[in-house]
Order: C-alpha cells, then sequence, then structure tokens
C-alpha cells in the first residue's frame, strides 16, 4: 500500500505568494523512488487547508482531475461537514474548487466517521481525532511489523510546542481545543517507541518523544546504517 502526503501542489492559484503558481518536480521525484501516482490506492487528508490537499489534483487542460485516479481519498466526515457550512472567504473556496471538489467529482472522496478511539481505513492504517486546528483533523497511525508511527497532521506545528503545548498557531481554529490535543497526543507518544512525523517540523522529522521540564522534548531516531567494512 502506498500513501504520499499531498502540499501544495503546482500551477494553483493562492493568495499566499510562495504557494502561488508553483513548478515543483513532486511527481517527478514520487516516481523516481517507485511511488508512480497510479499506483497508490489511498490518500489520507488529515485536514482540508490548502498546503495539505494541493496534490490532490493535477492540471490536465484547463481542467483539474485526480492525481492518484486509482485512489481513495479518506477524510473525516466532520471536516467536510465544517468546511462545507462556512462561508469561506474567496481563496478558499477556490483552493475547493481546485483541490477537493474534482476529487469529490471522481468519486473518489471516502468521508469516514471517526470514532473517538480511531477508526481503521486500511491494513496498518488508523485514523485519530485530533481537533483544534480544524474541527475535524485527525492523526494517521501507521503500524507495519511491530513497529508504529504517527502522521501529526497540523496538531503540533513547530517543535517549540513540544517544550510549550499551550502555544497555538495563529491559523488554529479553536486554541484552547489545539492546545488539550497537543498534550494528549503527546502524552500518549511520551516514553514509547511509536515515531511521531511532523507535517511542519524540519529535519530531523521522526523520532521519539521524552518528558522534560514540564513539557517535552523529540529525540530524534536514529537514520540508516553505518557501514562498517571495507
Amino acid at each position: 500500500m502506498r500513501q504520499p502526503r499531498t502540499g501544495i501542489g503546482n500551477g494553483k492559484r493562492r493568495a499566499n505568494p510562495a504557494w502561488h503558481n508553483l513548478n515543483s518536480d513532486y511527481e517527478a521525484r514520487l516516481r523516481a523512488v517507485g511511488f508512480a501516482p497510479e499506483s497508490v490506492d489511498v490518500v489520507v487528508l488529515t485536514h482540508l487547508h490548502a498546503d495539505h490537499v494541493g496534490w490532490n489534483t493535477r492540471a490536465e487542460g484547463d481542467t483539474w482531475v485526480p492525481t492518484f485516479p486509482n485512489a481513495r481519498y479518506p477524510t473525516s466526515r466532520t471536516e467536510w461537514d465544517y468546511w462545507a457550512g462556512v462561508d469561506m472567504e474567496e481563496a478558499r473556496r477556490q483552493m475547493f474548487r481546485d483541490s477537493v471538489h474534482p476529487v469529490r467529482e471522481a468519486g473518489l472522496f471516502d468521508l469516514i466517521d471517526v470514532a473517538d478511539e480511531g477508526t481503521d481505513v486500511a491494513p496498518g492504517i488508523r485514523l485519530l481525532p485530533t481537533p483544534g486546528h480544524t474541527p475535524g483533523q485527525v492523526a494517521v497511525e501507521l503500524s507495519s511489523r511491530g513497529e508504529t508511527a504517527l502522521v501529526t497532521g497540523d496538531s503540533i506545528h513547530h517543535p517549540v510546542q513540544m517544550a510549550h503545548p499551550e502555544l497555538c498557531s495563529c491559523v488554529d481554529i479553536a486554541p484552547e481545543l489545539a492546545a488539550r490535543t497537543r498534550n494528549q497526543v503527546l502524552g500518549s507518544l511520551a516514553g514509547t517507541s511509536t515515531l511521531p512525523l511532523a507535517s511542519h517540523f524540519p529535519p530531523p522529522t521522526a523520532g521519539h518523544v521524552r518528558r522534560e521540564d514540564g513539557g517535552y522534548r523529540l529525540v530524534p531516531a536514529p537514520y540508516g546504517v553505518t557501514p562498517t567494512g571495507g
């Protein structure tokens, strides 16, 4: 099962100049490491923000089509229902038009009722509710061969929030709830072997969470094996 994370996307009209009309080699790099878009069968959307849905689609002439045409796109029903009922500004409506609605219209959007204890969407892939940044945001627990990792979405935006979980992002919709969620996520990870994979962390992204001075810190996980032979 192959499931890349989507990001800002190419050729998208965005209000943020850093995100506007990008031309990255994302798709080429996926193919180079063996993740051809047509081979992907699951694309989990942690939440419906522009920097997490942009590569859902690619341009085909004047039309936006799913980048991963053979995948289903599991998304929290709570998340979808929230945005469906909000009077969105034009920039966000544009993002839904080019990066969300084409997936839904293609019949690939998979709305999931995420239980408090989590909901499995495929073998080894479990969605866990992490509300606050957005109402229906989820974390993604990955399990394989006795090991686990947790894609935290935007429940933790910056490493400083590990030491100070009470600090919130300016784009959190419900800051107090986001802080409680962050504490819960970090508390559940502390002292375990589960690797958190934070969407916005600079390298090193993966590590182990340890309690420290009333907060938490990330101990980077070793990467690769250093050759010892000549």
